[in-house]
């Protein structure tokens, strides 16, 4: 990932194509964060982006994911460093996929990688365990949760732990 932001999220093709770059970037929610680097696009982002966040660095992998508008977009993990804003932004940029009919494939474990897709595959020791409309799974996901009774304790047992 060494070079600038510009160079990553053209894929280090050339960077003359400024539009196609920061619509990449917008559709990515990171273009206002790039801007405000020090050199903005410019910005060397060092070895393995050393000198970004790792939440930057997987919002400018996110655009670069998006450079181009490709057809199918597959995004592994793509929010296991987010906050809250990363995780909209991500949102936005599933639902702005969709918006134009492509395809998002999104393999992730956590909830708020999945609340901009349509259907779930949910998989256990790599087999699948149930496929269908995102409501739908997770409603029988959470139907099949057994929860643990809670034990009680009172004060007399604390005092003799």
């Amino acid at each position: 990932m060494a070079g600038t932001v510009a160079q990553n999220i053209a894929r280090f093709e050339s960077t003359d194509n400024s539009e196609a770059l920061i619509a990449a970037a917008e559709a990515a929610g990171v273009h206002d964060l790039i801007v405000d680097l020090p050199q903005g696009y410019d910005t060397q982002v060092g070895e393995r982006g050393a000198a970004l966040s790792a939440g930057q660095a997987q919002r400018i992998a996110l655009a670069r994911a998006l450079y181009r508008d490709p057809f199918l977009v597959v995004l592994d993990e793509p929010n296991s460093n987010l906050d809250a804003e990363g995780d909209e932004a991500l949102s936005a940029a599933i639902a702005g996929v969709r918006a134009r009919d492509g395809i998002v494939i999104v393999v992730a474990h956590r909830p708020a990688a999945i609340v901009s897709v349509d259907l779930v595959l949910v998989m256990h020791k790599g087999r699948a365990q149930a496929f269908g409309p995102k409501d739908d799974v997770l409603a029988r996901a959470v139907q099949n949760v057994n929860p643990r009774p809670l034990k009680v304790v009172t004060d007399n047992e604390s005092a003799q732990r």
